[in-house]
């Protein structure tokens, strides 16, 4: 990709970016499911561990249901790893275009566009 610029390197784009932030999600609510399964078992005070509970509940089927999406949109194959590796690797590949693009001058200096202080 030369011209990160040009639409035309844009296409396919949307639906990328979707199961990016769909997965993002996923990853962060697996790690609330982990974090409330150890304070349940790290509180000795019943209300507060009904609480946590009721949140474990509810995060595990936000989990659910984010998973129930991306499986619909064939964003995420869990039982089927010959259709997950190409996702994945689509993935990694387009992170790596991304982190090799010029998206900044090499040249920085501001040649005196800011205030120098008194020296």
């Amino acid at each position: 990709m030369q011209d990160y610029l040009d639409p035309r390197n844009a296409e396919g784009m949307p639906n990328l970016a979707d199961s990016t932030f769909a997965m993002d999600f996923l990853i962060s609510v697996k790690s609330g499911i982990r974090n409330y399964g150890f304070a349940i078992t790290e509180t000795t005070n019943p209300e507060l561990r009904r609480i946590l509970t009721k949140q474990l509940e509810a995060a595990l089927d936000l989990h659910g249901e984010i998973s129930d999406l991306m499986i619909k949109n064939k964003w995420l194959h869990p039982y089927n790893f010959k259709d997950q590796y190409p996702i994945d690797l689509k993935g990694a590949e387009t992170a790596v275009q991304i982190a090799q693009m010029t998206l900044f001058p090499n040249d920085t200096d501001r040649g005196g566009m800011f205030a120098t202080p008194n020296e």
